[in-house]
């Protein structure tokens, strides 16, 4: 599949394809090609905040019953590291990545946080080459089969929320979160946290901001809760 396939499938056709491209490159890529070479933090920052507005949308018009509460819980699950890192792989993203040779080696092109952060520099530059309408449309095209039923709406909740109520009822106490690291540039860092469950299991988890990456470290704790069998990883 080529970029205008994977603009096609986004339903966008790029008047600046070269948007399209530096949504697709990682700073690893152009950190080996020197000062100058564009990659897609910028785009990323913006299109964190595309995102969230598009969902909000879809959401607010979807759910004209829901309180505030519930449609916050419904964009956070929506939106998540996890979830973004989905949608990425089905549009086939992953395959058009343009990422560094180590972070290629290290196994990038599977990372949840940069396809994520890919696919959010992806609806950016569909933003900025078209405008808020195209994006809403690409976003309903990511989204599509994926929006929550209105029965379901009130009980989806994002990971921490669902990981707070496992780690309670196995172990009648709190997961602890901590920041691990950053990197970056100021105005476009990456954040790891650690999450660590009451019996001292630890799990890593990164993102563009803190929010992000705690939220990716309690969805690897569910999803191991799960593998353990001791509780459901999809939301109750």
């Amino acid at each position: 599949m080529d970029a205008e396939e994977l603009a096609a499938r986004l339903g966008h056709r790029f008047n600046r394809p070269e948007l399209l491209e530096e949504a697709l490159t990682h700073s690893s890529w152009a950190n080996e090609r020197g000062a100058g070479c564009a990659h897609n933090e910028r785009l990323e920052f913006l299109g964190d905040a595309v995102l969230e507005l598009c969902v909000s949308t879809e959401l607010f018009r979807r759910f004209p019953k829901l309180r505030e509460g519930e449609l916050t819980r419904l964009r956070a699950h929506l939106v998540s590291t996890v979830g973004l890192a989905q949608r990425a792989r089905e549009l086939g993203l992953d395959a058009h990545l343009r990422l560094g040779k180590g972070e290629e080696q290290q196994g990038g092109r599977k990372r949840d946080a940069i396809l994520s952060d890919a696919l959010e520099a992806v609806l950016a530059a569909i933003y900025e080459d078209g405008g808020f309408a195209a994006a809403q449309d690409a976003t309903a095209r990511i989204y599509a089969g994926h929006w929550p039923g209105a029965t379901a709406a009130p009980q989806a909740r994002d990971a921490k929320s669902r990981l707070q109520e496992a780690v309670q009822h196995l172990f009648g106490k709190m997961p602890v979160y901590a920041q691990e690291a950053t990197s970056g540039p100021e105005h476009a860092k990456h954040f790891q946290a650690r999450l660590t469950l009451p019996d001292g299991e630890t799990f890593a988890g990164q993102g563009s901001s803190m929010r992000k990456a705690e939220q990716d470290a309690a969805a690897c704790a569910l999803e191991a809760l799960s593998a353990k069998n001791v509780w459901p990883a999809k939301p109750r």
